[in-house]
């Protein structure tokens, strides 16, 4: 393989064992990532005089609707490529998870807890969380660079991911690793730095945007939800191949991003109402 002039390395934090526990900063930084966007749109609420104290009752359900939602969404993909995927494999923690999964659940928990058995508006709350939403994707895709995860095809891309010998990367690019006397084992490209990247310039545009427009209750969660599936979607064409859940031509992630980015462009075209600040 050839060592190209420039790409990004840096040895990755492997995960830890510890007893019959995974320690993983994919996980932790999700977590972080969930607290700082949570708080963030909490802020949002508080600074609107809306009733923060439903909202904070409603992001603790969103925690659980998320890690619900980041384990099921995958289950339709793993049924189509393995018909003896069943029940068993369904309630397990070491299954496969999925963040637009993660996302999803916890949007639908937080409508249930507000407009279902609460009787409240959801699309103000929803847009406090547009932006919440981003912040977290930023902070928790600092796990997946951790420990160097959600890579995707071999590529020569200066903002690459060489894979130096003997490093241990995230379990699902194993079989890329190499050792000794090879002196690279490839470059591949960053995805999951490409999200963060991308997520840090769009949380940047929507604060800008918000602190000078004025659209209709419901608009933000639209737009977030048509930026997120349309990047997610475009992104995942580089991870195609790589061992990702896949049906027919797509990766079911980039299929979910198609249905997400369509559902947000419906909401926002139903609820937008342009002003100016």
């Amino acid at each position: 393989m050839q060592e190209l002039l420039f790409s990004i390395t840096y040895p990755p934090i492997p995960i830890t064992q510890v007893g019959p526990i995974s320690l993983s900063l994919h996980g932790v930084f999700a977590a972080v990532g969930f607290y700082f966007g949570a708080n963030h749109a909490l802020k949002l609420s508080e600074e609107d005089g809306a009733d923060s104290e439903l909202f904070s009752e409603a992001l603790t359900w969103a925690i659980f609707g998320a890690i619900l939602g980041a384990r099921f969404f995958t289950i339709p993909a793993q049924w189509y490529a393995n018909p003896n995927y069943g029940f068993d494999d369904i309630f397990t923690l070491a299954g496969s998870y999925s963040i637009m999964g993660g996302m999803a659940g916890g949007i639908i928990a937080a409508y249930l807890k507000i407009s279902i058995l609460n009787k409240q508006d959801f699309k103000q709350y929803g847009d406090y969380a547009a932006t919440g939403l981003i912040l977290g994707t930023v902070i928790g895709r600092i796990g997946d660079l951790a420990i160097v995860e959600h890579l995707g095809r071999a590529t020569d891309f200066f903002l690459g991911y060489e894979i130096k010998p003997g490093y241990d990367v995230a379990p699902q690019h194993n079989s890329l690793e190499c050792f000794e006397p090879l002196t690279t084992c490839g470059t591949y490209h960053h995805v999951a730095m490409y999200d963060l990247l991308l997520a840090l310039l769009i949380f940047y545009i929507f604060r800008n945007l918000q602190s000078r427009f004025t659209f209709g209750r419901g608009s933000w969660i639209g737009l977030w939800a048509v930026w997120y599936g349309s990047q997610r979607a475009v992104l995942d064409t580089l991870r195609f191949g790589m061992g990702d859940s896949t049906i027919g031509s797509f990766t079911w992630n980039q299929i979910g991003g198609l249905m997400l980015a369509i559902i947000g462009l419906l909401i926002f075209l139903r609820n937008k109402d342009f002003k100016t600040n």
